[in-house]
């Protein structure tokens, strides 16, 4: 049995930002078709949950970046599935360039919710527990993010057609990418994201009026939260280097 999925991209100039290499959105959204593309491959991927009437949502992830990919780059990347627990599985990522050497590592939590009720179920323990792998994730777990929402929020934005996924929910990059663009351009010419971490709490729907709150906590370091109606729909937190 093969529990570890391998999957391999090149950049295109499409998927650059202005510094000419690939954005955390976009390194979020080859973690999402990995982890897709490995969960359909071995059973328990979007088709099959749909016939369970289930589904997968991201609950949380932590993505950690040494040096980020730029043009016609090759990039590997590894997942498999850590732990699983009765309401939760944790899935893991390796980032790699041509030459096998690491440069982004990623940890996740997933739980599955029942389409009509939008409630957690009881996970296939004994089923997921088999794809476990042995292979380590050397970074931290995603872990407490401590509330902003009491500070007056810094921008807002209403979510759009382009803000929905599949289920016409606010999409789980996109979330990310309304929290990045928080920050001012200086801040991307001259640091990079070193860590990046967000809880998801609620789902964002169609016209919803979102608000965004950060505070910075030390030199490199912000806590955010997008809100609705002044309750936490997400929260995350941004190390700079």
């Amino acid at each position: 049995m093969v529990k570890e999925g391998v999957f391999h991209f090149i950049t295109e100039s499409y998927l650059l930002d202005f510094k000419g290499r690939v954005p955390l959105p976009m390194i979020g959204n080859y973690l999402l078709h990995a982890a897709s593309s490995h969960a359909g491959e071995r059973g328990f991927g979007y088709t099959d949950m749909t016939k369970k009437h289930t589904a997968w949502v991201l609950s949380r992830m932590a993505v950690e970046m040494y040096e980020y990919p730029k043009m016609s780059e090759e990039i590997t990347l590894l997942t498999w599935v850590g732990d699983v627990g009765r309401l939760f599985t944790e899935r893991c990522f390796e980032l790699q360039n041509k030459d096998g050497k690491p440069f982004g590592f990623a940890r996740s939590i997933w739980a599955a919710i029942d389409l009509e009720t939008r409630r957690p179920t009881i996970l296939d323990v004994e089923g997921l527990s088999s794809y476990i792998s042995e292979r380590t994730c050397p970074i931290e777990k995603p872990g407490k993010i401590h509330a902003v929402e009491s500070n007056t929020p810094d921008t807002s934005f209403t979510v759009k057609y382009s803000d929905l996924d599949i289920n016409k929910h606010l999409n789980s990059i996109k979330y990310i990418e309304h929290l990045l663009d928080n920050f001012n351009m200086k801040m991307f010419e001259e640091k990079e994201i070193s860590r990046f971490e967000i809880a998801y709490q609620a789902e964002g729907h169609y016209g919803m009026e979102l608000n965004i709150h950060s505070k910075q906590t030390e030199a490199e370091h912000y806590n955010m939260a997008i809100t609705h109606d002044g309750k936490a729909i997400c929260r995350a937190s941004v190390t700079w280097k």
